[in-house]
């Protein structure tokens, strides 16, 4: 039998196993006082990385169900943008033309938003905006305050994708004027995916959109809140899941969270100039780097298979392909989770073996150990 292998992937991520262990507990009723327990502290413990101080509800389903949730139950507007420049920014776009009229701006993934196009999509009639944090499709980080200010002068709803930032990165939910924002299980936060957080301000109710899927429908979850209940039954051991890793986030500090986040990105970036690596993110004045995923090209003449099909096989260490119209053009290590430094360098290490056999790549390994002695 092989030994587990190593996820870099972003999301779903390595398990601590302190979270596994906490998943094997007995079932307990989820009409309880124990339960309401533990989603008190779970709802309570996700609004510091929310960066609010607002409610939040979680709905057993993935963070797709959380996004559908925040954009059916807040589309009573005429015209939505949704701002695509990579897979989940697309997906935005696909999720709202079932609630109501989309104006799709578009770049091509991996560059940088326009704010100047979005601000003509207000002018247009658009009376909401969706986009997406951190675009790991591409592995960009989306200037959300900048979005926010042209939003805020068309008096638009702001929601944001925030799946894979919110427990990774810097999130400031109120400070940024965001309405509405959205996180997955199974990304920073580092437990098994089946959880989605959605945390919303009063102003969003203004945009209540009556007529949203009844599973989905976040005026259910919010008036529970209240009570420390679902509306549903809840996936009960992804609560012990969540619980457990909320409370070692607390234990390692958000702030110190993050910067590990930050080191082990740049570690990977740094690890990518010296050995020859193009990263496929183009940023201008306002966007940077993910500090969750790196996206990289495949040299000319390595194919996916040759690079990831002998990560797997040879090493039992899996990263990501390209999605989309992407696909077999890069490749992606992800960053996000419970993970240290041996795993960032066991990566880069067998990474750089590879592709080295093909001549396309230098010896860049002191380039990455530089940067993970910022830890």
């Amino acid at each position: 039998m092989k030994p587990d292998g190593l996820l870099m992937i972003p999301g779903p991520v390595q398990v601590h196993e302190r979270i596994l262990k906490a998943m094997s507990r007995q079932m307990i009723g989820h009409r309880g006082a124990e339960f309401s327990e533990i989603i008190s502290f779970c709802h309570e413990n996700l609004k510091p990385l929310f960066g609010t101080k607002r409610e939040v509800a979680t709905i057993s389903g993935s963070g797709t169900s959380g996004l559908e949730a925040a954009i059916s139950s807040f589309s009573n507007v005429r015209k939505m943008t949704c701002v695509d420049n990579g897979k989940f920014g697309e997906r935005l776009g696909i999720i709202a033309k079932r609630y109501t009229e989309v104006d799709a701006v578009s770049f091509r993934w991996g560059t940088s938003i326009e704010i100047e196009k979005i601000e003509e999509s207000f002018e247009n009639g658009s009376e909401a905006v969706a986009f997406v944090h951190n675009e790991t499709s591409a592995g960009i980080l989306n200037p959300a305050e900048e979005i926010v200010k042209i939003a805020r002068k068309y008096d638009a709803l702001v929601i944001m994708d925030a799946i894979t930032s919110v427990g990774g990165d810097e999130v400031r939910m109120d400070d940024w004027g965001i309405d509405v924002a959205i996180v997955g299980s199974q990304k920073c936060l580092g437990i098994p995916p089946g959880l989605a957080a959605v945390a919303f301000n009063e102003r969003a109710w203004d945009f209540y959109n009556e007529k949203c899927p009844f599973y989905l429908d976040l005026a259910a979850y919010r008036k529970k809140l209240g009570d420390n209940q679902t509306p549903y039954t809840p996936a009960i051991p992804l609560y012990y899941a969540l619980e457990e890793a909320l409370k070692i986030i607390n234990e390692e500090g958000l702030e110190n969270r993050i910067r590990r986040h930050r080191i082990f990105s740049k570690a990977v970036r740094e690890w990518a100039n010296e050995a020859g690596i193009e990263l496929l993110a183009e940023l201008n004045e306002y966007s940077r780097y993910s500090n969750t995923v790196t996206a990289m090209k495949l040299p000319e003449g390595v194919t996916d298979k040759d690079l990831r099909g002998t990560l797997k096989s040879e090493y039992n260490i899996t990263v990501s392909g390209g999605q989309g119209e992407l696909k077999g053009k890069i490749f992606r290590i992800g960053t996000m989770g419970n993970i240290g430094k041996r795993d960032v360098l066991a990566t880069l290490g067998a990474v750089q073996d590879i592709l080295m056999r093909f001549g396309k790549a230098k010896p860049a390994l002191n380039a990455a150990t530089e940067v993970l002695r910022e830890l």
